[in-house]
Protein backbone atom coordinates (compact mmCIF):
# COMPACT_ATOMS: atom_id res chain seq x y z
CA UNK A 1 0.00 0.00 0.00
CA UNK A 2 1.12 3.57 -0.41
CA UNK A 3 3.91 4.65 1.87
CA UNK A 4 4.81 8.23 1.03
CA UNK A 5 8.49 8.68 1.65
CA UNK A 6 10.93 10.12 1.14
CA UNK A 7 10.50 13.85 0.59
CA UNK A 8 6.84 14.32 -0.10
CA UNK A 9 5.23 15.43 3.12
CA UNK A 10 5.46 16.30 6.75
CA UNK A 11 4.43 13.23 8.77
CA UNK A 12 0.79 13.45 9.88
CA UNK A 13 1.73 14.53 13.41
CA UNK A 14 4.83 16.53 12.46
CA UNK A 15 8.24 15.02 13.18
CA UNK A 16 8.40 11.51 14.53
CA UNK A 17 6.99 11.44 18.04
CA UNK A 18 8.83 8.38 19.26
CA UNK A 19 12.58 7.90 19.58
CA UNK A 20 13.73 5.55 16.86
CA UNK A 21 16.41 2.98 17.56
CA UNK A 22 19.60 4.50 16.31
CA UNK A 23 22.27 2.42 17.92
CA UNK A 24 25.10 0.73 16.11
CA UNK A 25 24.48 -2.97 15.45
CA UNK A 26 26.69 -4.08 18.34
CA UNK A 27 24.82 -2.17 21.01
CA UNK A 28 22.26 -3.98 23.18
CA UNK A 29 18.62 -3.23 22.54
CA UNK A 30 15.77 -2.89 24.98
CA UNK A 31 17.63 -0.47 27.25
CA UNK A 32 17.07 3.24 27.76
CA UNK A 33 19.24 5.48 25.62
CA UNK A 34 19.99 9.06 24.66
CA UNK A 35 18.36 10.70 21.66
CA UNK A 36 18.86 8.56 18.55
CA UNK A 37 20.83 9.93 15.61
CA UNK A 38 19.31 10.64 12.23
CA UNK A 39 20.02 8.05 9.57
CA UNK A 40 20.70 9.06 6.00
CA UNK A 41 19.55 8.30 2.50
CA UNK A 42 22.15 7.72 -0.20
CA UNK A 43 22.48 7.10 -3.92
CA UNK A 44 23.20 3.66 -5.30
CA UNK A 45 23.63 5.02 -8.82
CA UNK A 46 24.28 8.35 -10.56
CA UNK A 47 22.24 11.53 -10.27
CA UNK A 48 19.45 11.52 -12.79
CA UNK A 49 18.01 14.01 -15.28
CA UNK A 50 15.83 16.96 -14.38
CA UNK A 51 12.20 16.30 -13.52
CA UNK A 52 9.92 15.38 -16.40
CA UNK A 53 7.37 18.10 -17.27
CA UNK A 54 4.20 17.97 -15.19
CA UNK A 55 2.05 17.49 -18.30
CA UNK A 56 4.05 14.39 -19.25
CA UNK A 57 3.86 13.01 -15.71
CA UNK A 58 0.09 13.50 -15.69
CA UNK A 59 -0.33 11.62 -18.97
CA UNK A 60 1.77 8.70 -17.79
CA UNK A 61 0.00 8.61 -14.42
CA UNK A 62 -3.39 8.46 -16.13
CA UNK A 63 -2.15 5.71 -18.44
CA UNK A 64 -1.07 3.64 -15.45
CA UNK A 65 -4.47 3.73 -13.73
CA UNK A 66 -7.27 1.61 -15.04
CA UNK A 67 -9.77 -1.19 -14.36
CA UNK A 68 -9.31 -3.95 -11.84
CA UNK A 69 -6.66 -5.68 -13.91
CA UNK A 70 -5.61 -9.31 -13.85
CA UNK A 71 -4.62 -11.19 -10.72
CA UNK A 72 -1.12 -12.58 -10.54
CA UNK A 73 0.06 -15.73 -8.80
CA UNK A 74 1.15 -14.18 -5.49
CA UNK A 75 -1.24 -14.40 -2.52
CA UNK A 76 -2.57 -10.92 -1.76
CA UNK A 77 -1.19 -10.83 1.78
CA UNK A 78 2.32 -10.32 0.43
CA UNK A 79 1.28 -6.88 -0.82
CA UNK A 80 0.80 -5.71 2.75
CA UNK A 81 3.68 -7.70 4.15
CA UNK A 82 5.76 -5.65 1.73
CA UNK A 83 4.28 -2.44 3.12
CA UNK A 84 5.03 -3.55 6.67
CA UNK A 85 8.63 -4.29 5.67
CA UNK A 86 8.91 -0.94 3.90
CA UNK A 87 7.96 0.80 7.15
CA UNK A 88 10.57 -1.27 9.00
CA UNK A 89 13.25 -0.01 6.63
CA UNK A 90 12.55 3.60 5.79
CA UNK A 91 10.75 6.70 7.04
CA UNK A 92 11.55 10.17 5.74
CA UNK A 93 11.28 12.89 8.39
CA UNK A 94 12.25 15.71 6.03
CA UNK A 95 9.90 18.68 5.89
CA UNK A 96 9.69 19.67 2.22
CA UNK A 97 6.89 20.67 -0.10
CA UNK A 98 5.70 18.03 -2.54
CA UNK A 99 7.52 18.60 -5.84
CA UNK A 100 10.38 20.57 -4.35
CA UNK A 101 13.85 19.35 -5.31
CA UNK A 102 15.98 17.97 -2.48
CA UNK A 103 19.30 16.15 -2.24
CA UNK A 104 19.40 12.65 -0.71
CA UNK A 105 22.19 13.95 1.54
CA UNK A 106 19.68 16.37 3.08
CA UNK A 107 16.98 13.78 3.73
CA UNK A 108 16.40 12.74 7.34
CA UNK A 109 15.81 9.00 7.69
CA UNK A 110 13.77 8.36 10.84
CA UNK A 111 13.92 4.58 10.70
CA UNK A 112 17.10 2.54 11.01
CA UNK A 113 17.66 1.08 7.52
CA UNK A 114 18.03 -2.43 8.92
CA UNK A 115 15.60 -5.34 9.11
CA UNK A 116 15.41 -5.41 12.90
CA UNK A 117 11.72 -4.58 13.48
CA UNK A 118 12.20 -1.25 15.21
CA UNK A 119 8.80 -0.33 13.76
CA UNK A 120 7.42 -3.05 16.05
CA UNK A 121 9.64 -2.67 19.10
CA UNK A 122 10.47 1.03 19.24
CA UNK A 123 13.35 1.41 21.68
CA UNK A 124 12.28 -1.55 23.82
CA UNK A 125 10.26 -1.99 27.04
CA UNK A 126 12.80 -0.27 29.29
CA UNK A 127 12.79 2.95 27.29
CA UNK A 128 10.59 5.52 29.09
CA UNK A 129 8.71 6.44 25.89
CA UNK A 130 8.53 3.08 24.14
CA UNK A 131 7.33 1.43 27.36
CA UNK A 132 3.77 2.43 26.42
CA UNK A 133 3.81 -0.19 23.66
CA UNK A 134 4.32 -2.98 26.21
CA UNK A 135 2.00 -4.68 28.72
CA UNK A 136 4.98 -5.74 30.86
CA UNK A 137 8.75 -6.04 30.50
CA UNK A 138 8.52 -8.47 27.56
CA UNK A 139 5.03 -8.59 25.98
CA UNK A 140 3.65 -6.10 23.45
CA UNK A 141 0.15 -4.75 24.00
CA UNK A 142 -2.80 -5.87 21.88
CA UNK A 143 -6.14 -4.16 21.45
CA UNK A 144 -9.78 -5.22 21.67
CA UNK A 145 -12.37 -5.00 18.92
CA UNK A 146 -15.93 -3.81 19.49
CA UNK A 147 -19.00 -5.99 19.17
CA UNK A 148 -21.09 -5.70 16.00
CA UNK A 149 -24.27 -7.78 15.83
CA UNK A 150 -23.38 -11.45 16.36
CA UNK A 151 -19.64 -10.76 16.29
CA UNK A 152 -18.47 -10.39 19.86
CA UNK A 153 -15.71 -8.09 21.05
CA UNK A 154 -12.38 -9.91 20.87
CA UNK A 155 -9.15 -9.22 22.70
CA UNK A 156 -6.04 -9.45 20.52
CA UNK A 157 -7.60 -8.66 17.13
CA UNK A 158 -7.04 -4.91 16.92
CA UNK A 159 -4.03 -2.72 17.47
CA UNK A 160 -3.80 -1.28 20.97
CA UNK A 161 -5.29 2.22 20.97
CA UNK A 162 -5.42 5.16 23.33
CA UNK A 163 -6.97 8.62 23.49
CA UNK A 164 -10.45 9.98 22.95
CA UNK A 165 -10.01 13.08 20.80
CA UNK A 166 -9.19 13.77 17.16
CA UNK A 167 -6.43 16.26 17.95
CA UNK A 168 -4.33 17.56 20.81
CA UNK A 169 -2.47 15.63 23.51
CA UNK A 170 -5.39 13.21 24.04
CA UNK A 171 -5.89 12.42 20.37
CA UNK A 172 -6.91 8.92 19.40
CA UNK A 173 -3.98 6.89 18.08
CA UNK A 174 -2.62 3.37 17.84
CA UNK A 175 -0.03 2.46 20.48
CA UNK A 176 2.61 1.39 17.99
CA UNK A 177 5.98 2.98 17.10
CA UNK A 178 5.03 3.75 13.48
CA UNK A 179 1.57 5.18 12.80
CA UNK A 180 1.93 4.36 9.10
CA UNK A 181 1.13 0.77 10.12
CA UNK A 182 -2.37 2.02 10.92
CA UNK A 183 -2.73 3.60 7.47
CA UNK A 184 -5.01 0.85 6.21
CA UNK A 185 -6.64 -2.17 7.80
CA UNK A 186 -4.55 -4.74 5.91
CA UNK A 187 -1.17 -3.45 7.11
CA UNK A 188 -2.62 -2.87 10.60
CA UNK A 189 -3.67 -6.53 10.80
CA UNK A 190 -0.18 -7.55 9.67
CA UNK A 191 1.34 -5.41 12.42
CA UNK A 192 -1.01 -7.09 14.88
CA UNK A 193 0.12 -10.51 13.60
CA UNK A 194 3.72 -9.52 14.28
CA UNK A 195 2.76 -8.48 17.81
CA UNK A 196 1.18 -11.90 18.29
CA UNK A 197 4.28 -13.57 16.86
CA UNK A 198 6.54 -11.82 19.34
CA UNK A 199 4.26 -12.56 22.30
CA UNK A 200 4.00 -16.23 21.35
CA UNK A 201 7.79 -16.48 21.11
CA UNK A 202 8.07 -14.95 24.59
CA UNK A 203 5.61 -17.50 25.95
CA UNK A 204 7.43 -20.46 24.43
CA UNK A 205 10.89 -19.60 25.75
CA UNK A 206 12.59 -22.04 28.08
CA UNK A 207 11.04 -21.37 31.52
CA UNK A 208 14.56 -21.33 32.94
CA UNK A 209 15.39 -18.18 30.95
CA UNK A 210 16.19 -15.39 33.42
CA UNK A 211 13.44 -12.78 33.47
CA UNK A 212 15.86 -10.00 32.55
CA UNK A 213 16.85 -11.85 29.36
CA UNK A 214 13.45 -12.92 28.05
CA UNK A 215 12.71 -9.87 25.93
CA UNK A 216 16.17 -9.85 24.36
CA UNK A 217 16.07 -13.57 23.55
CA UNK A 218 12.56 -13.34 22.15
CA UNK A 219 13.47 -10.38 19.96
CA UNK A 220 16.49 -12.20 18.60
CA UNK A 221 14.39 -15.22 17.63
CA UNK A 222 11.67 -13.04 16.08
CA UNK A 223 14.09 -10.94 14.01
CA UNK A 224 16.07 -13.90 12.71
CA UNK A 225 12.94 -15.82 11.70
CA UNK A 226 11.54 -12.66 10.11
CA UNK A 227 14.70 -12.19 8.05
CA UNK A 228 14.68 -15.85 7.01
CA UNK A 229 11.07 -15.54 5.88
CA UNK A 230 11.91 -12.45 3.83
CA UNK A 231 14.92 -14.08 2.21
CA UNK A 232 13.39 -17.47 1.37
CA UNK A 233 9.73 -16.58 0.86
CA UNK A 234 8.94 -12.92 0.20
CA UNK A 235 11.93 -12.02 -1.99
CA UNK A 236 11.62 -15.17 -4.09
CA UNK A 237 7.98 -14.35 -4.80
CA UNK A 238 8.52 -10.79 -6.01
CA UNK A 239 12.03 -11.05 -7.53
CA UNK A 240 13.79 -13.34 -9.97
CA UNK A 241 14.94 -16.23 -7.80
CA UNK A 242 18.34 -16.45 -9.48
CA UNK A 243 19.12 -12.88 -8.37
CA UNK A 244 18.09 -13.62 -4.76
CA UNK A 245 20.21 -16.76 -4.64
CA UNK A 246 23.21 -15.06 -6.27
CA UNK A 247 23.29 -12.11 -3.86
CA UNK A 248 22.90 -14.22 -0.73
CA UNK A 249 25.46 -16.77 -1.94
CA UNK A 250 28.04 -14.45 -3.52
CA UNK A 251 27.45 -11.06 -1.95
CA UNK A 252 26.59 -7.62 -3.28
CA UNK A 253 28.09 -6.13 -6.42
CA UNK A 254 26.38 -2.72 -6.59
CA UNK A 255 25.35 -1.40 -3.15
CA UNK A 256 27.83 -0.67 -0.33
CA UNK A 257 30.19 -3.36 -1.58
CA UNK A 258 32.81 -4.25 1.02
CA UNK A 259 31.08 -2.32 3.82
CA UNK A 260 31.92 -3.20 7.42
CA UNK A 261 29.23 -5.81 8.23
CA UNK A 262 28.72 -4.22 11.65
CA UNK A 263 28.30 -0.66 10.34
CA UNK A 264 24.92 1.00 9.91
CA UNK A 265 23.69 0.86 6.28
CA UNK A 266 22.30 3.84 4.43
CA UNK A 267 18.99 3.80 2.57
CA UNK A 268 19.36 4.14 -1.23
CA UNK A 269 16.79 6.41 -2.84
CA UNK A 270 16.67 4.04 -5.83
CA UNK A 271 15.09 1.51 -3.45
CA UNK A 272 12.81 3.75 -1.41
CA UNK A 273 11.58 6.01 -4.23
CA UNK A 274 11.42 3.46 -7.04
CA UNK A 275 12.19 -0.24 -6.74
CA UNK A 276 10.35 -1.05 -3.52
CA UNK A 277 7.25 0.72 -4.71
CA UNK A 278 6.61 -2.49 -6.62
CA UNK A 279 3.80 -3.25 -4.18
CA UNK A 280 1.70 -0.37 -5.49
CA UNK A 281 1.02 -2.37 -8.64
CA UNK A 282 -0.06 -5.40 -6.55
CA UNK A 283 -2.91 -3.61 -4.76
CA UNK A 284 -6.40 -4.83 -5.61
CA UNK A 285 -9.45 -2.57 -5.75
CA UNK A 286 -11.30 -5.00 -3.47
CA UNK A 287 -10.75 -8.12 -1.36
CA UNK A 288 -12.70 -11.16 -0.27
CA UNK A 289 -11.96 -10.05 3.30
CA UNK A 290 -13.85 -12.41 5.62
CA UNK A 291 -17.16 -14.20 6.13
CA UNK A 292 -19.04 -10.90 6.57
CA UNK A 293 -17.43 -9.18 3.58
CA UNK A 294 -16.89 -11.85 0.91
CA UNK A 295 -16.47 -11.52 -2.83
CA UNK A 296 -15.71 -7.89 -3.67
CA UNK A 297 -17.30 -6.48 -0.51
CA UNK A 298 -13.95 -5.67 1.11
CA UNK A 299 -13.23 -2.63 -1.04
CA UNK A 300 -9.92 -0.78 -0.84
CA UNK A 301 -11.85 2.26 0.35
CA UNK A 302 -13.14 0.32 3.34
CA UNK A 303 -9.60 -0.82 4.21
CA UNK A 304 -8.62 2.83 4.44
CA UNK A 305 -11.75 3.76 6.40
CA UNK A 306 -11.21 1.10 9.07
CA UNK A 307 -7.86 2.54 10.15
CA UNK A 308 -6.61 5.28 12.42
CA UNK A 309 -4.36 7.23 10.07
CA UNK A 310 -6.58 7.33 6.98
CA UNK A 311 -9.98 6.55 8.46
CA UNK A 312 -12.39 7.00 11.34
CA UNK A 313 -10.65 4.96 14.07
CA UNK A 314 -8.91 8.20 15.09
CA UNK A 315 -12.26 9.57 16.25
CA UNK A 316 -13.54 9.44 19.80
CA UNK A 317 -12.74 6.14 21.50
CA UNK A 318 -13.31 3.95 18.45
CA UNK A 319 -11.73 0.54 17.91
CA UNK A 320 -11.98 -1.92 15.03
CA UNK A 321 -15.47 -3.46 14.64
CA UNK A 322 -15.28 -7.24 15.10
CA UNK A 323 -16.85 -7.91 11.72
CA UNK A 324 -13.72 -6.45 10.03
CA UNK A 325 -11.14 -8.81 11.58
CA UNK A 326 -8.98 -10.29 8.79
CA UNK A 327 -9.37 -13.88 7.66
CA UNK A 328 -5.71 -14.69 6.99
CA UNK A 329 -6.67 -17.88 5.15
CA UNK A 330 -7.93 -15.63 2.34
CA UNK A 331 -4.66 -13.68 2.18
CA UNK A 332 -2.08 -16.51 2.32
CA UNK A 333 -1.96 -20.05 0.94
CA UNK A 334 -1.57 -22.35 3.94
CA UNK A 335 -1.82 -25.37 1.67
CA UNK A 336 1.69 -24.42 0.47
CA UNK A 337 2.99 -25.51 3.89
CA UNK A 338 0.96 -28.69 3.98
CA UNK A 339 -2.11 -27.35 5.77
CA UNK A 340 -5.05 -27.77 3.38
CA UNK A 341 -7.28 -27.80 6.46
CA UNK A 342 -6.64 -24.04 6.55
CA UNK A 343 -7.91 -23.42 3.02
CA UNK A 344 -10.50 -20.64 2.72
CA UNK A 345 -13.96 -21.34 1.30
CA UNK A 346 -13.93 -22.15 -2.44
CA UNK A 347 -13.20 -19.06 -4.52
CA UNK A 348 -12.29 -16.92 -1.50
CA UNK A 349 -8.48 -16.87 -1.91
CA UNK A 350 -7.21 -13.41 -2.90
CA UNK A 351 -4.36 -13.07 -5.36
CA UNK A 352 -2.43 -9.83 -5.69
CA UNK A 353 -2.51 -8.01 -9.00
CA UNK A 354 0.45 -8.87 -11.18
CA UNK A 355 3.53 -6.67 -10.87
CA UNK A 356 3.35 -4.48 -13.97
CA UNK A 357 2.86 -0.86 -15.06
CA UNK A 358 -0.84 -0.69 -14.14
CA UNK A 359 -2.36 0.34 -10.82
CA UNK A 360 -5.91 -0.26 -9.61
CA UNK A 361 -8.13 2.69 -10.44
CA UNK A 362 -8.98 2.99 -6.74
CA UNK A 363 -5.51 4.52 -6.32
CA UNK A 364 -6.31 7.48 -8.53
CA UNK A 365 -7.29 9.50 -5.45
CA UNK A 366 -5.77 8.46 -2.12
CA UNK A 367 -7.31 9.55 1.19
CA UNK A 368 -5.30 12.64 2.21
CA UNK A 369 -4.55 11.08 5.60
CA UNK A 370 -2.61 8.28 3.93
CA UNK A 371 0.03 10.71 2.64
CA UNK A 372 -0.14 13.53 5.18
CA UNK A 373 -2.21 15.77 2.93
CA UNK A 374 -5.06 18.14 3.67
CA UNK A 375 -8.69 18.33 2.61
CA UNK A 376 -7.70 20.51 -0.36
CA UNK A 377 -5.72 17.58 -1.81
CA UNK A 378 -8.72 15.27 -2.05
CA UNK A 379 -9.59 14.39 -5.65
CA UNK A 380 -6.60 16.22 -7.14
CA UNK A 381 -3.45 15.03 -8.89
CA UNK A 382 -1.72 15.58 -5.54
CA UNK A 383 -3.66 12.50 -4.38
CA UNK A 384 -2.90 10.39 -7.46
CA UNK A 385 -0.47 7.66 -6.40
CA UNK A 386 1.17 7.21 -9.82
CA UNK A 387 1.65 10.97 -10.22
CA UNK A 388 3.15 11.18 -6.72
CA UNK A 389 5.65 8.43 -7.47
CA UNK A 390 6.68 9.96 -10.80
CA UNK A 391 7.06 13.37 -9.16
CA UNK A 392 9.23 12.02 -6.34
CA UNK A 393 11.73 10.70 -8.85
CA UNK A 394 12.39 14.21 -10.06
CA UNK A 395 12.46 15.65 -6.56
CA UNK A 396 15.59 13.66 -5.72
CA UNK A 397 16.99 13.58 -9.31
CA UNK A 398 16.70 9.80 -9.32
CA UNK A 399 18.70 7.97 -11.99
CA UNK A 400 16.65 6.98 -15.01
CA UNK A 401 16.15 3.34 -15.87
CA UNK A 402 18.72 3.68 -18.65
CA UNK A 403 21.30 5.18 -16.30
CA UNK A 404 20.81 2.38 -13.76
CA UNK A 405 21.27 -0.27 -16.42
CA UNK A 406 24.60 1.29 -17.37
CA UNK A 407 25.61 1.63 -13.73
CA UNK A 408 24.78 -1.99 -12.84
CA UNK A 409 26.60 -3.23 -15.93
CA UNK A 410 29.67 -1.21 -14.91
CA UNK A 411 29.77 -3.28 -11.72
CA UNK A 412 30.02 -6.51 -13.69
CA UNK A 413 26.37 -7.51 -13.43
CA UNK A 414 24.89 -8.54 -16.78
CA UNK A 415 21.43 -6.99 -17.21
CA UNK A 416 19.47 -6.58 -20.42
CA UNK A 417 18.28 -3.07 -21.30
CA UNK A 418 14.70 -2.54 -22.40
CA UNK A 419 14.24 -1.33 -25.94
CA UNK A 420 12.35 1.86 -26.74
CA UNK A 421 9.51 -0.25 -28.12
CA UNK A 422 9.32 -2.34 -24.94
CA UNK A 423 9.15 0.80 -22.81
CA UNK A 424 6.31 2.24 -24.89
CA UNK A 425 4.37 -0.93 -25.67
CA UNK A 426 5.10 -3.28 -22.75
CA UNK A 427 3.04 -6.45 -22.49
CA UNK A 428 -0.50 -5.70 -21.40
CA UNK A 429 0.39 -2.83 -19.06
CA UNK A 430 0.13 0.93 -19.38
CA UNK A 431 -0.59 2.17 -22.91
CA UNK A 432 1.33 5.37 -23.69
CA UNK A 433 -0.51 6.26 -26.88
CA UNK A 434 -1.46 9.73 -25.55
CA UNK A 435 2.16 10.88 -25.48
CA UNK A 436 3.20 13.21 -28.28
CA UNK A 437 6.23 12.26 -30.36
CA UNK A 438 8.57 14.60 -28.43
CA UNK A 439 7.18 13.34 -25.10
CA UNK A 440 7.61 9.75 -26.19
CA UNK A 441 11.18 10.36 -27.24
CA UNK A 442 12.06 11.93 -23.92
CA UNK A 443 10.29 9.21 -21.96
CA UNK A 444 12.14 6.35 -23.65
CA UNK A 445 15.53 7.98 -23.07
CA UNK A 446 14.85 9.27 -19.52
CA UNK A 447 12.42 6.65 -18.23
CA UNK A 448 11.57 7.17 -14.54
CA UNK A 449 13.16 4.31 -12.63
CA UNK A 450 9.92 3.25 -10.93
CA UNK A 451 8.13 2.86 -14.28
CA UNK A 452 11.17 1.17 -15.85
CA UNK A 453 11.35 -1.44 -13.08
CA UNK A 454 7.63 -2.21 -13.33
CA UNK A 455 7.96 -2.57 -17.12
CA UNK A 456 10.85 -5.01 -16.58
CA UNK A 457 8.61 -7.10 -14.32
CA UNK A 458 5.69 -6.88 -16.74
CA UNK A 459 7.90 -8.37 -19.44
CA UNK A 460 9.10 -11.06 -17.00
CA UNK A 461 5.78 -12.66 -16.01
CA UNK A 462 5.27 -10.33 -13.06
CA UNK A 463 8.58 -10.72 -11.22
CA UNK A 464 11.25 -8.09 -10.76
CA UNK A 465 14.30 -8.75 -12.87
CA UNK A 466 17.22 -6.73 -14.23
CA UNK A 467 17.93 -3.52 -12.32
CA UNK A 468 14.76 -3.82 -10.25
CA UNK A 469 15.63 -7.17 -8.73
CA UNK A 470 19.26 -6.14 -8.19
CA UNK A 471 18.28 -2.97 -6.29
CA UNK A 472 15.73 -4.71 -4.07
CA UNK A 473 17.75 -7.81 -3.22
CA UNK A 474 21.01 -5.98 -2.53
CA UNK A 475 19.25 -3.46 -0.29
CA UNK A 476 17.61 -6.29 1.68
CA UNK A 477 20.96 -8.10 1.96
CA UNK A 478 22.71 -5.02 3.32
CA UNK A 479 19.82 -4.26 5.70
CA UNK A 480 20.06 -7.79 7.11
CA UNK A 481 23.84 -7.64 7.29
CA UNK A 482 23.78 -4.43 9.33
CA UNK A 483 21.07 -5.53 11.76
CA UNK A 484 21.86 -6.32 15.38
CA UNK A 485 20.70 -9.88 14.74
CA UNK A 486 21.64 -11.03 11.26
CA UNK A 487 21.22 -14.17 9.17
CA UNK A 488 23.82 -12.72 6.77
CA UNK A 489 26.56 -12.43 9.38
CA UNK A 490 25.40 -15.68 11.02
CA UNK A 491 25.20 -17.80 7.89
CA UNK A 492 24.84 -21.08 9.79
CA UNK A 493 21.65 -20.04 11.57
CA UNK A 494 18.49 -21.97 10.68
CA UNK A 495 14.85 -21.47 11.76
CA UNK A 496 13.27 -23.72 14.36
CA UNK A 497 9.75 -22.35 14.86
CA UNK A 498 8.14 -23.75 11.73
CA UNK A 499 6.44 -27.12 11.37
CA UNK A 500 9.18 -28.32 9.00
CA UNK A 501 12.90 -28.17 9.76
CA UNK A 502 14.76 -25.27 8.08
CA UNK A 503 11.56 -23.82 6.59
CA UNK A 504 9.90 -20.61 7.71
CA UNK A 505 7.53 -18.82 5.37
CA UNK A 506 4.96 -16.14 6.12
CA UNK A 507 2.34 -18.87 6.40
CA UNK A 508 4.56 -20.58 9.01
CA UNK A 509 4.89 -17.29 10.89
CA UNK A 510 1.12 -16.78 10.98
CA UNK A 511 0.51 -20.39 11.97
CA UNK A 512 2.88 -20.00 14.91
CA UNK A 513 1.60 -16.54 15.87
CA UNK A 514 -2.03 -17.70 15.98
CA UNK A 515 -1.28 -21.01 17.75
CA UNK A 516 -2.18 -23.01 14.64
CA UNK A 517 -5.80 -22.31 15.54
CA UNK A 518 -8.26 -21.70 12.72
CA UNK A 519 -10.57 -19.86 15.12
CA UNK A 520 -7.83 -17.25 15.52
CA UNK A 521 -6.64 -17.14 11.90
CA UNK A 522 -10.26 -16.81 10.76
CA UNK A 523 -12.29 -15.93 13.87
CA UNK A 524 -15.50 -15.23 11.94
CA UNK A 525 -15.43 -18.68 10.34
CA UNK A 526 -16.39 -19.63 6.78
Amino acid sequence: MPADHPTDHTPPHGRSEFPIEGETPRRRRGVARDAAPEFRFSRMGPKGPTKLPAALRRKVAKAMLGPAGLSGSIPAGYTYLGQFVDHDLTFDKTVVAFGEQVSPADLLQGRSPTLDLDSLYGAGPLDPVSAEFYSDDRHLKMGKTVRVGPDAARVGFDLPRTGTKESGPKRRRALIPDHRNDENLAVAQHHLAMIRFHNRVVDTLDPATPAAERFERARRLVVLHYQWMLRTDYLRRVCERSVVDDVFANGRKVFEVGADPFSMPTMPVEFSVAAFRLGHSMIRRSYDWNKRFPGIAGSLGFLFEFSGTSGFLAEGDRALPSNWIADFRRLYAFKSIGRPDLNPPPGAANKARGIDTTLADALEFLPPGSFGGGDDDFGTMQANLAFRNLTRSGMVRLASGQQMVAHVRSKGVPVTALTANQIVEGDGGAVLSELSAPERQRFVTETPLWFYILREAELNNGKLTGVGARIVVETFHRAMEGSTFSIVRNADWRPRLGEVSNRFTMADLLLFAFDGDVTKLAPLGD
